[in-house]
């Protein structure tokens, strides 16, 4: 049996794949809360995985926020996460563990970048001022990791998620991505909380949304089969503007009212749509609708409030 450790397990991605690999006969999962271990203290994490030996870890662990919590706390979307993905990435080399896989994210790449977007427009061009923190955070990470591949032959390997969505989402207004933010709105409109939905931007910007769920299998086929250096993009390949996105999120919910569109508040990178080719090749592919996926997290977010 092997043993994984899953760093930021009570978070979107984190959950998946623990959900995942405690399912799985032949991997122990390791998991340890924040007040266990505090991933953000170099020794405290590494002393942690000496002790713990896990073959393998996955990083998952991250401050994440949509666009108003980006511009709001560049700080500490850059210093928390630099010191998360440290911690985790040299004391995984220090400990011995055998694979590590870095979780990115899309923002990585340019704003403008050519779309779709393959893994070579990494660096390519500038980023989209309003997540630029949190994005030269994730790209120190894959450097650290290609580095420690390049002068001590470590198999730390990079995966670069797009949009993600699903149970164990966070739904808070005040920062959350624009699905959950988008399914929250609706809910409060339906049951009367609030007289209308409010939507940033202009409804145009085409975003890709990989359910989280299948985000699990493919980072478990990741750790069993993948050994580059190069970074590889797991998304669905297929995008929706924020527009279509509002109304199948208002069908789903059941909301029979009107949609405002604050053009006023930026939209963002005008298209992140992701090639990927590199990762469909090793014979994986999304399984969950986009429908149906915005349906279990509807109905994740119904059984929180009603707890």
């Amino acid at each position: 049996m092997k043993k994984i450790f899953i760093a930021g397990h009570r978070g979107l991605v984190g959950s998946s794949l623990k959900r995942l690999y405690d399912s799985l006969e032949d991997w122990e999962t390791v998991v340890r809360t924040r007040q266990e271990v505090d991933l953000s203290d170099a020794n405290a994490t590494l002393e942690f995985l000496k002790a713990e030996k896990p073959d393998v870890v996955i990083d998952a662990a991250a401050r994440v926020g949509g666009i108003h919590a980006n511009n709001e706390y560049p700080v500490e979307f850059l210093l928390q996460n630099l010191q998360i993905q440290n911690s985790l990435i040299s004391g995984a080399y220090q400990a011995g563990v055998n694979k590590l896989l870095f979780l990115g994210s899309s923002c990585i790449y340019p704003k403008l970048a050519k779309q779709p977007i393959t893994e070579d427009e990494l660096l390519n061009g500038y980023l989209e001022p309003t997540n630029e923190a949190y994005a030269v955070a994730k790209i120190a990470g894959i450097k650290l990791c290609q580095a420690y591949r390049k002068q001590y032959g470590a198999n730390f390997i990079s995966g670069m998620p797009t949009n993600l969505y699903g149970p164990g989402d966070n739904f808070d207004l005040s920062n959350s991505h624009v699905l959950p933010a988008l399914i929250h709105k609706f809910h409060l409109a339906k049951t009367g909380q609030t007289d209308s939905v409010k939507v940033w931007g202009s409804g145009s910007p085409r975003r890709e949304f990989l359910h989280v769920d299948d985000l699990a299998t493919a980072c478990r086929l990741l750790v069993d089969d993948y050994d580059s250096e190069e970074i590889i993009n797991i998304g669905t390949g297929e995008d929706v503007t924020i527009k279509e996105l509002a109304d199948l999120v208002q069908s789903v919910v059941g909301y029979a009212g009107e949609i405002q569109w604050d053009s006023d508040k930026p939209d963002g990178t005008p298209r992140k749509l992701l090639n990927v080719s590199r990762l469909k090749s090793l014979g994986w592919k999304p399984q969950i609708s986009l429908e149906d996926g915005i349906r279990s997290a509807y109905d994740w977010f119904l059984e929180q409030i009603s707890d």
